[in-house]
């Protein structure tokens, strides 16, 4: 039975969205095969767009070297990529929506502060959780030289209709979803200090005028949807679908990815890599000649496999 029909409307239309600050490794091809395949067991189009925006991580060659993994792999765009590096204009005009909204504001705060004003009351956290924003430039910058713009999550104290309480959404494999962002993370960075634009964003920016219908992306971005559905509605932009692909792990448990040292993908025998990544995403063993047979049989499984994730995961 063919997949039910994107919820965002009109025709599917999926992404993959890598950073240019090294060459894929078998985490990402995860993530690209399952964002891949569900845009093709969806008769949807597959589109690529390069998070460049932080230009100081990105590495010379990698987006050759990318692109080259992925073709390789059998996985080719039905466009040519965007680059967000090109796209500040179109940040700019949504910031500048925003804060005509009321919605944003100017913080002075560096990550020193924010630490200094929860050690102050006895709290930290640990270094690899996010520091919630305890909202110190909400009233103004007391004198001090603004360094970056953030969201204001909860808008009531503004006169204007905000969003208050926790985000629900559903994800199309973990099910019914939930966080408080006041509470988890705060009012959250749009611009940098160093004026770099952030990732929520530019991604929320981008998926809609790409036309983005089904966001499919690693579990360890779950957390980042609230965030994203609060700039959805205050852009008043639609909101995808969201699947939470499971992760590739490295001996220790831990996720594995770039930070962590993770080796570039080794493609000397791409069927190999492909039903490497395959399996973590709970494709059976496919037997091909090559990325193209391969790939040609993992459509109807993972078709499958969305079936039992619509059953399962259902509100």
């Amino acid at each position: 039975m063919a997949p039910a029909a994107a919820a965002a409307g009109g025709p599917y239309r999926g992404r993959f969205a890598p950073s240019p600050t090294g060459p894929l490794h078998a985490g990402s091809l995860g993530a690209a095969l399952g964002s891949w395949l569900d845009a093709r067991a969806h008769g949807g189009r597959w589109l690529l767009r390069l998070e460049d925006t932080d230009t100081p991580r990105c590495v010379a060659g990698a987006e050759a070297a990318i692109l080259g993994q992925l073709a390789a792999c059998g996985l080719v765009a039905d466009a040519p990529p965007l680059r967000q590096s090109a796209r500040g204009p179109a940040y700019a005009a949504a910031l500048e929506a925003l804060r005509a909204a009321g919605r944003v504001y100017p913080c002075a705060c560096t990550r020193k502060d924010i630490a200094a004003h929860w050690a102050a009351r006895g709290l930290r956290w640990p270094p690899e959780a996010e520091t919630p924003y305890p909202g110190t430039c909400r009233g103004g910058l007391q004198g001090r030289p603004a360094r970056a713009w953030r969201f204001r999550v909860d808008a009531r104290d503004a006169g204007v209709q905000g969003i208050a309480g926790p985000v629900h959404w559903h994800d199309r494999r973990l099910g019914p979803q939930q966080q408080d962002v006041a509470q988890a993370v705060g009012d959250f960075v749009l611009q940098r200090a160093d004026g770099l634009w952030a990732y929520q964003l530019a991604v929320v920016v981008d998926d809609a005028a790409q036309g983005i219908t089904d966001v499919v992306r690693g579990e360890d971005l779950a957390d980042n949807t609230p965030r994203q559905i609060l700039l959805q509605r205050a852009l008043g932009v639609p909101a995808p679908r969201y699947l939470h692909l499971p992760l590739v792990r490295a001996a220790d448990g831990r996720k594995l990815s770039k930070q962590n040292g993770a080796e570039a993908l080794e493609l000397r025998n791409p069927v190999a890599a492909l039903q490497a990544a395959g399996t973590v995403l709970g494709l059976p063993r496919i037997e091909a000649a090559g990325p193209g047979a391969w790939l040609a049989q993992a459509v109807p499984a993972w078709a499958g496999i969305i079936a039992a994730f619509a059953t399962r995961s259902r509100p």
